[in-house]
C-alpha cells in the first residue's frame, strides 16, 4: 500500500511533466501524420495528368502449374480482359535449362501475341523474379560456390538482354524482383554488390531502356542505396496469411495514400518516380496448402469477387499511373477448372469501369 501511495504521489509531483510529454507526442504524432497527407496529396497531384496503364503479370510456368494452356490463358487477359500491358517473366531455369544453351521460344510467343494489338511488355530479368520460389535457379547450377554463380547468373542476363533490346515492345526491365527482402523465397542472401553489378551490366548492354528495381509491400524506409534505378516498383498486398504470430488471415491496415505518401518520400530524396508492379488480385494461402487442391471457400477467406472487384480501385487511388495486376492465371483457372467465373468477370467489371472512368489503357 505504501508503495502505491508513494507512487501516486510521484505521478502528482509530476503531472505538470507528463502532461507536457504526452502534449509532445501528440503534436509530434500530428506533424507526422499531416506531413504524410501533404507528400500523398502532393505525388497524386504531381502525376494525376499522366496516361493510367492497366496491365498484369503473367507466367506460362504458373499457367501450366495451374494445368492451364499458358497461350489460351494469355489470350484471354488479352482479348477478354483487354490488357494490352504486360509483366512478362524470364526464369533462368527456363531460359537456360542446360548450361549456354539458350532458349527464348516462351518469351518470343508472348512478345508476338502483344505486339498483335499495339501492346507493351516490361520483362523481369535475373535470379530472383515473380512467383515462387523467387529465385529460379537453373537445374544445372545448383549447388554452385557464390562467386560461380553469380558469373552464370551474369552470363544469363547479357544473353536475356540481348535478345530483348532489339524489341520495340519491351519499354522496361525489372531487375531482381523484391531483392533485399531476405525472409521471403527460397534465395541465397542479398548482396547488394551483387547487385550494383548486374545493374551496371544491363545498363552496358541497353543503356536506353529504363530498369525498375521493386520493393516489398512492407518495406519501411526510402530507398537511397545504390543502386539508383530509372523507377521503382512496389508491391500492394492488403490480405495475407500470418505465419510468424496469429497464424490467421491478416487485413494489412494500409490505405492507398499510404502508397502515395511512400512514392512521394522515394520522389524527393532521390528524384525517382514509381509505379505499381504487383497488385494482388489472388489468394494468399497458408503455409503448407497446396491452392490446386484448396476449396473455393478457403480461397474466398483472402481473395474472392466482392475483395477483386475494389482492387483495380484501391491500385488507382494509390497514385501510381502504371498498375501491373497479379493473379490472372488464378483468374482464368478458377473459371475453366472449377467453373467459377465471379472473380474474372469482377476484374473485369473493375476495367472496364476504370477505362471508361480514367481514360485508361
Amino acid at each position: 500500500m505504501k508503495t502505491k501511495n508513494q507512487l501516486k504521489d510521484l505521478l502528482w509531483r509530476n503531472r505538470l511533466i507528463i502532461q507536457r510529454l504526452i502534449i509532445i507526442v501528440l503534436v509530434l504524432y500530428l506533424l507526422i501524420y499531416a506531413q504524410g497527407i501533404v507528400v500523398a496529396h502532393w505525388y497524386i497531384n504531381k502525376h494525376k495528368s499522366e496516361p493510367l496503364n492497366l496491365g498484369v503479370t503473367f507466367s506460362s510456368e504458373y499457367a501450366n502449374y495451374l494445368g492451364l494452356d499458358p497461350k489460351e490463358t494469355f489470350q484471354a487477359l488479352r482479348d477478354d480482359m483487354g490488357f494490352k500491358r504486360f509483366r512478362l517473366v524470364s526464369f533462368w531455369n527456363e531460359v537456360e535449362p542446360q548450361k549456354g544453351v539458350y532458349d527464348f521460344s516462351d518469351i518470343d510467343w508472348q512478345l508476338k501475341m502483344i505486339g498483335e494489338v499495339g501492346g507493351t511488355a516490361t520483362v523481369s530479368i535475373g535470379l530472383r523474379q515473380p512467383r515462387w520460389p523467387e529465385c529460379h535457379f537453373a537445374p544445372w547450377a545448383t549447388g554452385e560456390p557464390t562467386a560461380q554463380r553469380n558469373a552464370d547468373v551474369d552470363n544469363y542476363i547479357v544473353k536475356t538482354v540481348e535478345h530483348l533490346k532489339n524489341s520495340k515492345l519491351v519499354t522496361s526491365y525489372q531487375l531482381e524482383n523484391e531483392y533485399l527482402l531476405n525472409f521471403f523465397g527460397a534465395c541465397p542472401p542479398a548482396d547488394r554488390n551483387q547487385l550494383i553489378s548486374e545493374y551496371n551490366l544491363v545498363k552496358k548492354i541497353d543503356p536506353t531502356r529504363p530498369i525498375l528495381l521493386s520493393l516489398a509491400n512492407n518495406y519501411i524506409g526510402i530507398p537511397l542505396g545504390q543502386p539508383r534505378p530509372d523507377e521503382f516498383a512496389i508491391s500492394v498486398y492488403t490480405r495475407v496469411w500470418d505465419s510468424l504470430f496469429t497464424h490467421r488471415y491478416a487485413q494489412y491496415p494500409f490505405k492507398p495514400n499510404y502508397f502515395a505518401y511512400r512514392a512521394g518520400l522515394t520522389e524527393i530524396f532521390t528524384g525517382r518516380k514509381s509505379m505499381l508492379h504487383e497488385l494482388q488480385v489472388e489468394p494468399w494461402m497458408p503455409n503448407g496448402f497446396n491452392l490446386r487442391t484448396t476449396s473455393i471457400a478457403e480461397q474466398n477467406k483472402s481473395m474472392d469477387a466482392k475483395r477483386a472487384a475494389g482492387r483495380v480501385q484501391y491500385g488507382i487511388d494509390t497514385g501510381f499511373r502504371d498498375i501491373d495486376l497479379w493473379g490472372g492465371e488464378w483468374w482464368y483457372w478458377r473459371k475453366t477448372k472449377l467453373d467459377d467465373p465471379s472473380v474474372w468477370q469482377a476484374v473485369k467489371m473493375s476495367l472496364d469501369n476504370a477505362r471508361l472512368k480514367y481514360d485508361a489503357h
